[in-house]
């Protein structure tokens, strides 16, 4: 595996952090999970429940081992300094000074092991003035400006079902850790990464934030890519499924529009105004013609950038996934394969249950059973 011999000790909860970890476990990190004894993450215990545990925590948690650890103890705090000098990595996403409050900062994690990476991945950073506030992944992508391009012209903004800035934050935090690693490997220090889920957000916006401080103020939907041309849109089809257009270079707009019989909407593609209503209007009478699957039967095949919307429910069915293997029917429930294909042996552990490998993984610090009882009496695991 890619990351052999690389270990990560991952302090987070929910979903951006877990899924920062994930990426880094599919790719073969040992990945210990430390969590609080007797709740542990919270995303354990969101229904729905296979055996007792969140097919949503599963879903994010193969390939770690879950080690219960209480960090506000004193020899909880000594147990997790002498797995720092055997890691790698640490991830936390706890607000900033919480961990230096618990005698955990940098400067100490430093003086036990010189070459370790800390990632501190949070909402707005460690120096933002609004680096204590609560928020969530619709927060943050609203201070962005992403949130505020998400709808029709005409509507409110309304809340993306996907998490942009949580999984945004946590492959740019995945891309800084690997780059660390580098750097370590290369004969350099450890060094901490301060990545805001914010930033992260905003850093995807690049394209959209040149045309407004080139062109000023662009009303909700009339961004390019977002409402603003015909060839870049969705449209009904009969009996209620819809097909995605992205016709966007000319030579697959014609090809479109021959396949549709419309080649007199042909030169109408960037007209601007009231044109583009025009030519959305004949799509839509167009697309309504047909259904969905009589759509996709007759466009396939094609060099022309259409393809049905598929509710979440088919997406496993579709050729392209089930030949990619990205659906996995697991015994704890589904899960998606990493998008790069490792081969066949990625998989390697079921989700953890809370504090599963607890004795396995002291025992690998030089804890052994005696020891691992009286921390199991002084409530520190």
């Amino acid at each position: 595996m890619l990351l052999d011999g690389i270990r990560v000790l991952d302090l987070t909860r929910l979903l951006p952090g877990a899924y920062l970890t994930l990426v880094l476990a599919d790719m073969g990190a040992d990945v210990i999970k430390i969590e609080e004894p007797g709740t542990g993450d919270y995303m354990r215990w969101y229904p729905p429940l296979v055996d007792g545990q969140s097919v949503l925590f599963n879903a994010l948690n193969r390939n770690k081992r879950s080690l219960t650890l209480n960090l506000k103890a004193e020899a909880g705090r000594e147990v997790f300094l002498d797995l720092v000098a055997h890691a790698d990595v640490v991830v936390e996403g706890n607000r900033p000074g919480v961990m230096d409050r618990l005698g955990l900062g940098w400067e100490m994690l430093r003086s036990r092991n010189p070459r370790l990476v800390l990632c501190s991945l949070t909402g707005y950073g460690q120096t933002s003035p609004m680096a204590q506030r609560a928020g969530h992944d619709l927060n943050y992508l609203a201070i962005a400006g992403g949130l505020s391009m998400n709808g029709r012209r005409g509507e409110d903004p309304h809340p993306l079902p996907v998490q942009v800035a949580d999984l945004g934050g946590a492959q740019t935090a995945a891309i800084a850790i690997l780059a660390s690693l580098l750097s370590v490997a290369r004969g350099g220090e450890g060094r901490p990464l301060d990545v805001s889920m914010t930033d992260a957000a905003l850093s995807w916006l690049a394209v959209p934030m040149a045309q407004v401080a080139a062109e000023g103020p662009i009303p909700r939907g009339m961004h390019r890519l977002n409402g603003r041309y015909a060839c870049y849109d969705v449209y009904r089809c009969r009996g209620g499924g819809c097909v995605s257009v992205a016709a966007l270079e000319p030579k697959f707009w014609r090809a479109l529009m021959e396949a549709l019989g419309r080649p007199d909407l042909i030169d109408a593609q960037y007209q601007e105004g009231e044109a583009q209503d025009h030519l959305r209007a004949e799509l839509a009478r167009v697309f309504a013609s047909r259904t969905r699957d009589e759509w996709a039967e007759m466009l396939t095949g094609r060099n022309l950038c259409c393809e049905p919307v598929l509710e979440l429910e088919e997406v496993r069915h579709h050729p392209h996934v089930r030949t990619r293997g990205m659906v996995l029917e697991q015994p704890t429930g589904l899960e998606l394969a990493p998008p790069v294909p490792l081969g066949d042996s990625w998989r390697r552990r079921d989700p953890p249950r809370l504090g599963e490998h607890t004795a396995e993984v002291l025992a690998e610090i030089g804890i052994g059973r005696a020891e691992l009882e009286g921390l199991r009496r002084a409530a520190v695991v």
